[in-house]
């Protein structure tokens, strides 16, 4: 845990998993999320701490800044303007 990379994916992964937990307990219906999205960001969060941490800070940041993507836009860990 030297690097800001280090950090940055550790709590986007930390909630990631938080995010998995709580969606595989919950009584409501959330069938359209598939374990595959789960992997996939995980591997995001790992490879943008390999980049990073090997100096390749600009690739780093897009494959960042493309998993928080998939995980706002496909897992949608926030229920802004629905109703259920």
């Amino acid at each position: 845990m030297q690097t800001v990379y280090d950090w940055v994916t550790l709590g986007i992964f930390a909630g990631l998993v938080v995010l998995f937990l709580q969606r595989s307990t919950a009584e409501s219906d959330h069938s359209k999320d598939r374990l595959a999205w789960y992997l996939l960001a995980g591997a995001g969060c790992g490879a943008a701490n390999y980049l990073g941490n090997k100096g390749y800070d600009i690739p780093a940041v897009l494959v960042l800044a493309a998993t928080v993507a998939l995980i706002f836009f496909v897992l949608k860990p926030f229920n802004f303007g629905s109703n259920t």
